[in-house]
């Protein structure tokens, strides 16, 4: 299995990716919908924040990113636009995304394997709690991987990566 430090860089390398997407994007850069079912940059990045809030929890970290705006990017909430209630600006996001990055390192590096074996309390299925951060990981993944189509969206016509 991956270890502690090896997952701790996974996460700073989806990091690096996400602020080269952005990189040059204005915030309504950032809230430009897709001409189909979808959603903008901005509620990529904030989902991947929420998420990054379920890693922190997993390794007894403080969250990042508030209640409030949690919500406002989970899974099947309202579209993000120009008027969006609770919503954060591209350049809040990505400074809570680097705040959850070195939460994220420091409870990777206190990580013990037993603490990663530990079962992840209320599990139905019975996973662990590397499992679990492994699984978040792959989750931020997907969702990294649309920065690239909504960077393209918002007219660069480049390569970052």
């Amino acid at each position: 299995m991956i270890d502690p430090a090896q997952l701790a860089g996974a996460f700073e390398r989806n990091l690096n990716v996400i602020k080269m997407q952005s990189a040059g994007l204005s915030n309504d850069d950032s809230l430009i919908q897709l001409p189909f079912r979808g959603n903008c940059l901005n509620w990529v990045v904030g989902h991947i924040t929420a998420n990054r809030n379920l890693v922190l929890q997993a390794l007894g970290e403080a969250p990042a990113l508030g209640a409030d705006a949690t919500a406002r990017y989970q899974r099947g909430s309202e579209p993000i636009d120009g008027g969006a209630d609770g919503r954060l600006t591209l350049e809040e996001l990505l400074e809570t995304l680097e705040q959850a990055q070195a939460g994220i390192a420091a409870g990777l590096q206190r990580a013990s394997p037993d603490d990663l074996a530990r079962e992840v309390p209320g599990s139905q299925n019975h996973i662990t709690v590397g499992q679990r951060l492994f699984f978040l990981y792959f989750h931020e993944t997907y969702h990294v991987g649309q920065t690239e189509l909504l960077r393209q969206l918002a007219g660069k016509n480049d390569a970052v990566i």
